[in-house]
């Protein structure tokens, strides 16, 4: 499917695997609305893919576990955008611990950011792809929304669930030809895993964001007659 001068909003822009879909969707000649909780992560990214690949950047700092942030910002921004052709859900957070033992705000924090952050984005860009009947919806998920590991507990919850989520939306909205995506990758070399621990390992071997960001942009190629679920992808073993 031919891509240039579509529009994407992407969550969760200025770093790892936003940043990454972002330069590999501007290659592509689309047009971004980038999302992060800080505009000094997005601004001197946005002066590079408007110098480089002469596409229009607008930004919105949001933070997506916000409802009302959310409300406000996302239809403005798909409104400077002229229209919401692709939804990449990418903006997550992770902290680990043993149920008994983890701070309850902590598995809070975790599920309205990964899972009502989803949802909020989600719900308010979407009238603007049932509006025009088209568009594209790909959610971040992970291979620990397929199955649960020790000390995971919420951040598997919330994977578990965006999920169940994207199964349910993909039946809603596919008559509207809007398709929806989940993306299962495993531990992607990014600050977000090195920050909450995970052992990264060899870089050599390791997934990096690019690596999803291919995923991402060979899932959106895909005729939109074509309806996938779930696609995943996993890194060798790094050790």
């Amino acid at each position: 499917m031919e891509l240039k001068n579509q529009t994407a909003i992407i969550t969760g822009a200025g770093k790892g695997i936003g940043k990454a879909a972002a330069i590999t969707l501007a290659k592509e000649g689309v047009h971004l609305g980038l999302v992060a909780r800080s505009l000094s992560d997005l601004q001197s990214l946005q002066t590079e893919l408007t110098g480089n690949y002469g596409i229009r950047v607008e930004l919105a700092a949001v933070d997506i576990s916000s409802r009302s942030d959310v409300d406000r910002e996302l239809p403005a921004l798909a409104d400077r955008l002229g229209s919401a052709d692709i939804l990449i859900n990418n903006a997550g957070i992770a902290m680990f611990g043993k149920l008994a033992e983890m701070d309850p705000e902590e598995w809070e924090q975790i599920i309205r950011t990964n899972l009502m952050g989803t949802y909020y984005v989600t719900r308010a860009v979407l009238p603007v792809m049932l509006n025009q009947s088209r568009g594209s919806i790909i959610n971040i998920a992970s291979t620990a929304g397929e199955r649960g590991f020790a000390t995971g507990s919420a951040y598997c919850a919330s994977k578990h669930a965006v999920l169940g989520l994207t199964e349910a939306l993909l039946q809603e909205v596919r008559k509207s030809n809007i398709r929806v995506t989940a993306l299962t990758p495993s531990t992607v070399n990014t600050e977000l895993a090195v920050n909450a621990g995970l052992p990264v390992g060899d870089e050599d071997r390791m997934m990096q964001p690019e690596d999803v960001a291919e995923l991402i942009l060979a899932a959106l190629k895909l005729p939109q007659r074509v309806f996938i679920k779930t696609a995943g992808i996993w890194t060798t073993n790094p050790q």
